[in-house]
């Protein structure tokens, strides 16, 4: 595994499509907590290969990506790696600090470009003892990654490498507005944690199907109905926790409906108050960076 980009420090003015409300989990929250968190985030852009994370590393950010697909991954002492899971414009980067720790033996990269807005741990704090529907809106989120995780590790071990192939595209098309995805082989293989030679068959048999077409840096799947039915079940069980878990307007496809959610306007309901009890003081992030660098960054 090559040394990681760090993500870039200078934050950009927010292109016109790309504003925070692009990311499901702040365009469901209601509009006074969103105002109130809006000063506090800083729009970065996502480089192919940048570290959000890595592992040991202490955790200063939470990141919202509104854009691009971000992989976490673990890495063996000898360099080996696996992809356990993938976030996209659907959730949050980070969790480690929203159950109140500092470090994370996982590592988190960029698998397919885009922007993100960034939230300082002082920030998340003061969020936190003020109350809001952040951390409501967080921990079902982080249920549903954690499904992805499980049925990750229970695909790698008992399906075919046509199958993990399978699971890994239609995860990535439920992120991106495209049926084409900017995917090397080189990745796939980092992504699933397998040789490139094995990755190369199994595009060649999906190929061969008429499921996906390749050409050098790009796979596109011209019907993802044919390629879920000829997958494994593993894709399937993790989409509709999303969908049950999620705020309304996930539907499998980033294609940044939330952007027009009730939730802009009315903030979106969530099913039971009961989970804030959770974050109690103890179980609050202890370390606090103290006040917030100023930010001449515009959000969105």
């Amino acid at each position: 595994m090559s040394t990681p980009l760090l993500c870039p420090e200078v934050s950009r003015p927010p292109p016109a499509r790309q504003s925070a409300r692009h990311n499901l989990l702040l365009a469901a929250m209601p509009v006074s907590d969103y105002e109130l968190l809006r000063p506090e985030l800083d729009l970065v852009p996502l480089p192919l290969g940048c570290a959000l994370y890595q592992a040991g590393s202490t955790q200063e950010y939470l990141y919202f990506p509104t854009s691009g697909v971000v992989s976490e991954f673990f890495v063996t002492e000898e360099g080996s790696l696996t992809g356990v899971a993938l976030t996209g414009s659907e959730g949050v980067m980070g969790t480690a600090l929203l159950m109140g720790a500092r470090t994370t033996a996982g590592h988190a990269e960029v698998q397919i470009p885009g922007d993100a807005y960034r939230l300082r741990l002082g920030a998340l704090e003061l969020r936190f003892e003020h109350g809001g529907t952040l951390r409501d809106l967080a921990l079902p989120y982080i249920q549903a990654l954690i499904t992805q995780m499980s049925l990750t590790a229970v695909c790698n071990h008992h399906h075919t490498m046509v199958q993990r192939l399978g699971r890994l595209l239609l995860l990535c098309l439920d992120r991106l507005p495209s049926s084409e995805l900017p995917l090397t082989q080189e990745l796939i293989a980092n992504m699933l944690g397998v040789r490139r030679e094995g990755v190369t068959v199994a595009v060649g048999v999906l190929e061969a199907a008429g499921l996906i077409h390749h050409k050098r840096g790009y796979i596109s799947v011209p019907d993802r109905s044919n390629l879920e039915l000829r997958g494994c079940e593993c894709y399937s069980v993790i989409r509709r926790e999303y969908e049950r878990l999620l705020p309304p307007g996930w539907t499998g496809r980033s294609t940044h409906q939330w952007n027009k959610l009730p939730a802009r306007t009315a903030g979106y309901r969530l099913p039971s108050s009961r989970t804030g009890a959770i974050f109690s003081k103890r179980c609050r992030p202890a370390h606090s960076d103290g006040a917030r660098a100023a930010s001449s960054s515009t959000t969105g």
